[in-house]
């Protein structure tokens, strides 16, 4: 049997949210599935170390949108899939499945919008696979990749190491640097500490002030690793606090606390899926109120998010 998964959203915590429905599909068919995933979502990365993918089938500017359809179609058809799983209402993936010749169909209601994205993947893969399922993402990964980071980067017991999330998809979505510059300080203030700066090459000019502040000498920018080589370093830390980010979702997956500071996106689909995730939002707002128009950093409690990691510091 040769199962397609199709999850088109974009984001590296997108997929994993998901994951543990590919898994289950995975499970029930008996075999490894081929995923239809973006580049973006780093899906080839995140389950280098999983037994449940068989391959990647990357989306990128030759096959995605409606100018691509008909070589993705092609591409699809080559691999005579004979059930397929479409994790969106589109019309678009329900006629690629059609045109690609697969028989057995399993799809979101067409024109699924502004759902809570890990209740209707949990429903939907229910549904086919006849039981309960846990939305807790759990990350598989090499202990021989843990034990390497851990002796590259001499992780001790004596300094508590913690992931710090500057950065997000957005700039209504980043809690200001200055915040996590005083927070970090303040909470080495407690207890020895070394900050793991979680951002991109496209974050230099905020890892470039974190640097230069004087709690830099504390930091290590993880800006020139890939997913893949960040993984074993999250999975040795204490903690994780920062922006709704990728990088809070992969601490979480892994297994690691994480304080998530929602200041513009939908708090509760991004983290109640976990209890690995504790939320902090605007002040004014509730876990369920906030979407992505929110637009609260400036209402961010910075004593709220101080006791709470100070709560992981011990």
């Amino acid at each position: 049997m040769k199962v397609l998964v199709i999850q088109t959203r974009y984001g590296i915590g997108d997929m994993l949210i998901f994951t543990p429905y590919l898994k289950a599909i995975s499970e029930k068919t008996e075999t490894k599935i081929s995923l239809l995933a973006k580049e973006s979502s780093k899906a080839g990365e995140l389950f280098k170390d999983e037994n449940f993918v068989e391959e990647i089938i990357k989306l990128d500017s030759t096959n995605d949108r409606i100018s691509g359809f008909f070589k993705l179609s092609k591409q699809i058809k080559s691999k005579t899939f004979d059930k397929v799983f479409i994790f969106n209402g589109s019309v678009r993936y329900r006629l690629l499945a059609t045109f690609s010749g697969i028989r057995e169909i399993h799809q979101y209601p067409l024109f699924t919008s502004k759902d809570i994205i890990f209740q209707t993947a949990k429903v939907f893969t229910e549904n086919y696979v006849n039981k309960v399922l846990s939305t807790k993402t759990i990350l598989n990964l090499s202990p021989e990749k843990v034990i390497k980071a851990k002796k590259t980067f001499e992780f001790k017991n004596d300094v508590k190491n913690i992931v710090l999330g500057i950065s997000s998809s957005g700039e209504t979505k980043r809690w200001g640097v200055e915040n996590y510059i005083n927070l970090a300080i303040k909470l080495n203030e407690l207890k020895n500490c070394r900050f793991f700066i979680a951002a991109g090459k496209n974050d230099l000019e905020i890892i470039d002030k974190f640097k230069k502040s004087e709690i830099g000498t504390n930091c290590v920018s993880l800006e020139n690793l890939t997913i893949q080589e960040t993984l074993p370093i999250i999975k040795n830390c204490n903690f994780y606090i920062g922006n709704d980010s990728s990088f809070m979702h992969i601490s979480s997956a892994l297994g690691i606390k994480s304080i998530g500071i929602f200041v513009d996106s939908p708090a509760y689909s991004y983290s109640g899926y976990s209890d690995n995730i504790e939320a902090i939002v605007p002040e004014g707002e509730t876990i369920e109120s906030t979407t992505h128009d929110t637009l609260g950093k400036e209402r961010i409690s910075f004593d709220e998010v101080f006791r709470k990691a100070k709560i992981y510091l011990d």
